[in-house]
C-alpha cells in the first residue's frame, strides 16, 4: 500500500484544485449561434418623425454569433452581419427610398457589420464596444446589453438571451439627407437568443 508524505498530499491536492479550476474555466466561456432560424432574434431601429412621433423598422435578415463568459466579460465577443436590403418599416415606398443612395445605398453596400472590440461589466449591464460598418463607413459604436436569462431548452441545447440598445448619428455614416433637427439619430433596439449544444 502506497503512503503519501504530507508534501506529496499537498502537491496532489494542488494539482486536483488546478484541474478543477481549469475545467470550470473552460466550461464558463461558450460560443453561441444567434437563433435566426427559430426567429428568436430581432434587430429593430427607430427614428423620430419631425419630432412628433417615432418611425419603427427592423432588419429581417441578419446572422451572427457571440461568446459569453459570465465570470470574465473581457473574454466576450460579438460578431453580427446584417443584410441591409432586408430593411422593413411596414411601408413599401419608404423602404425603397431608405434602400436608395439617399440613405443606406444597399445596392452598393448590401451588408452592415458589427464586430466587438471590448466588453466591460457595468453593474448588471454589459457595455459592448465594437466597430460598426454601415453605408461603407466604419466607426466605433457602444451597445448597452443586459442578460435576460439562460438555461437548458427542451431540445437538448443551452440558451442565453440578451437585450441591447445603442444609438448613432446618421451623418457619421455619410447619410446626409436632411430629415429635420429632431431626426438626426437612430436608436437601435436588439433582442436575441443564442444557442449552443450542451
Amino acid at each position: 500500500m502506497l503512503t503519501m508524505t504530507p508534501r506529496l498530499k499537498k502537491r496532489a491536492l494542488g494539482l486536483t484544485l488546478a484541474s478543477l479550476l481549469l475545467s470550470a474555466g473552460s466550461a464558463v466561456a461558450a460560443d453561441y449561434k444567434i437563433d435566426k432560424e427559430g426567429q428568436h432574434a430581432f434587430l429593430q431601429f427607430r427614428i423620430k418623425h419631425l419630432g412628433y412621433s417615432w418611425i419603427y423598422g427592423s432588419f429581417k435578415d441578419f446572422d451572427g454569433s457571440f461568446t459569453y463568459d459570465e465570470q470574465n466579460p473581457a473574454a466576450d465577443k460579438v460578431n453580427v452581419t446584417i443584410n441591409t436590403n432586408s430593411l422593413d418599416t411596414n411601408h413599401a415606398e419608404r423602404d425603397k427610398h431608405l434602400r436608395s443612395a439617399d440613405f443606406l445605398n444597399t445596392g452598393k453596400y448590401p451588408q452592415a457589420t458589427f464586430v466587438s472590440t471590448k466588453v466591460e461589466k457595468d453593474g448588471d449591464e454589459l457595455k459592448i464596444t465594437g466597430n460598426f460598418t454601415l453605408n461603407g463607413v466604419t466607426k466605433p459604436l457602444t451597445l448597452e446589453a443586459k442578460l435576460i436569462g439562460q438555461g437548458d431548452d427542451p431540445w437538448g441545447s443551452y440558451r442565453a438571451g440578451f437585450e441591447a440598445e445603442g444609438e448613432f448619428a446618421l451623418k457619421d455614416y455619410n447619410i446626409n439627407t436632411k430629415l429635420g433637427p429632431a431626426s438626426q439619430n437612430v436608436e437601435l433596439i436588439i433582442s436575441l437568443e443564442g444557442v449552443r449544444p450542451k
